[in-house]
């Protein structure tokens, strides 16, 4: 990563330190006061567990189907403006969502919302990243951590919104209209300029340049010799670049399946399957959350000891242990411990994931970053179909078994993470 500013920072650094922070924080309030009113908008339309998977996969279809318009938004707009204004129509999605009287109005609106939360996320992380050069160190993961905070807030405001009787109407309004509000004032403090680099043309041109003089050097039989062995070398880093992506691209699907088992199926296993309460159902997605949180602020000091590598096979061991000990002995006090388990141990996977796949040789600076951004979504859209197809045809309880799944293949991909440095 290059560091363009090694000074202490400024205030107006500080401030948008601030302001992106408040920006994780809404994004991840929002939504998560939909998550625990998902079992009354199923009972509500009268849908079984397939309809539903299916219903709820729109949100992710819609983050696939806009998540590459990002950049676009962005170039023209700026990253703060985009992150603001998809966090205002993310509200509104979801506002959407919850007053949907079918299935069909439902799932459009959650199409809606998701289209709006991956812009909103590509936006807020690229806006968070320049904030990130001005310190001159890293400080993403602690915007990741504040994500958790906020999704915490939300289903707490939602558990609290069904103890206190409010229709989904009252309850989703005042949601939008609070955290709409918090994400306008957070613009006034981002940074403002455009958010491309200054030299990223002259980087564009420096290949080209390098192959002219490349290729006026090796006239002769021994340097074709010594650029056939450099087109080798060009084809064997290529081929392991693209295994590397393609394992990063699943360890990061792993962590949102396993954050999407939470927010889709866990209000929904805990209230149909364990008859638990409406309150204490809420209780598995913020658990999940909640743990999540926790290992993301101590994450960066577990990957300094002991390496990536480490760090996340003994995360995938912890969720994969805990999830399936929870669905092999059923009890709501289980189940809880064993998404906040399962929480814990995907913790540091996706910022890992793209951590390494901003660096990897041979591809365009943050060309890795954005394909695992965008294909990682892909565990959120294949997840609930896939678990509600299952659920349907033997049980949830069945159906969940994608998490420890989940936590296994990241015990077998890890190796391609850092790790420990010497």
């Amino acid at each position: 990563m290059t560091v363009d500013v090694l000074s202490p920072p400024a205030p107006a650094e500080r401030q948008a330190r601030t302001a992106v922070a408040v920006l994780f924080f809404t994004n991840g309030a929002l939504f998560a006061n939909l998550l625990p009113r998902f079992p009354q908008i199923k009972a509500d339309l009268g849908i079984g567990n397939a309809a539903y998977g299916l219903a709820v996969a729109a949100f992710p279809t819609g983050a696939i189907v806009a998540g590459l318009a990002a950049g676009a938004l962005i170039r023209r707009y700026g990253s703060g403006r985009v992150a603001v204004a998809g966090t205002v129509l993310t509200g509104l999605g979801v506002l959407a969502a919850g007053l949907s009287g079918s299935v069909v109005l439902f799932a459009t609106a959650l199409l809606l919302a998701g289209a709006m939360d991956a812009i909103t996320d590509v936006a807020q992380n690229a806006h968070g990243l320049r904030v990130q050069r001005r310190y001159g160190r890293s400080i993403i993961n602690s915007f990741h951590a504040i994500w958790s905070i906020g999704a915490v807030t939300g289903g707490s405001i939602a558990a609290g919104a069904i103890a206190l009787d409010l229709s989904l109407g009252q309850h989703l309004l005042i949601s939008a209209v609070v955290f709409g509000i918090a994400a306008c004032v957070a613009l006034r403090f981002c940074l403002t300029g455009p958010d491309t680099e200054p030299d990223a043309e002259a980087m564009k041109e420096e290949p080209k340049e390098e192959t002219n003089e490349r290729a006026a050097r090796e006239t002769d039989a021994e340097s074709r010799e010594l650029a056939s062995q450099r087109e080798e070398k060009l084809r064997k880093t290529r081929l392991r670049t693209g295994y590397v992506l393609a394992a990063l691209v699943l360890i990061a699907a792993s962590g949102a399946l396993v954050e999407d088992a939470g927010s889709s199926w866990a209000a929904l296993y805990l209230s149909d399957s364990l008859h638990a309460s409406g309150t204490l159902a809420a209780s598995g997605y913020i658990a999940l959350v909640g743990a999540q949180f926790v290992g993301r602020m101590i994450g960066d000091r577990l990957v300094d000891r002991f390496g990536q590598r480490t760090v996340a096979r003994s995360g995938g061991l912890i969720a994969a242990v805990g999830m399936g000990l929870a669905l092999a002995v059923p009890t709501a006090t289980g189940t809880i411990l064993g998404f906040a388990t399962a929480g814990f141990g995907v913790a540091t996977l996706v910022p890992a994931a793209m951590h390494e796949a901003d660096e990897l040789p041979g591809l365009k600076p943050g060309s890795g970053l954005t394909i695992v951004s965008w294909l990682m979504r892909l565990g959120f859209l294949l997840s609930p179909p896939i678990v509600g197809l299952v659920a349907d045809s033997t049980s949830l309880r069945v159906g969940l078994l994608v998490v420890p799944l989940a936590g296994l293949m990241v015990m077998v991909l890890a190796g391609v993470l850092q790790p420990r440095r010497r």
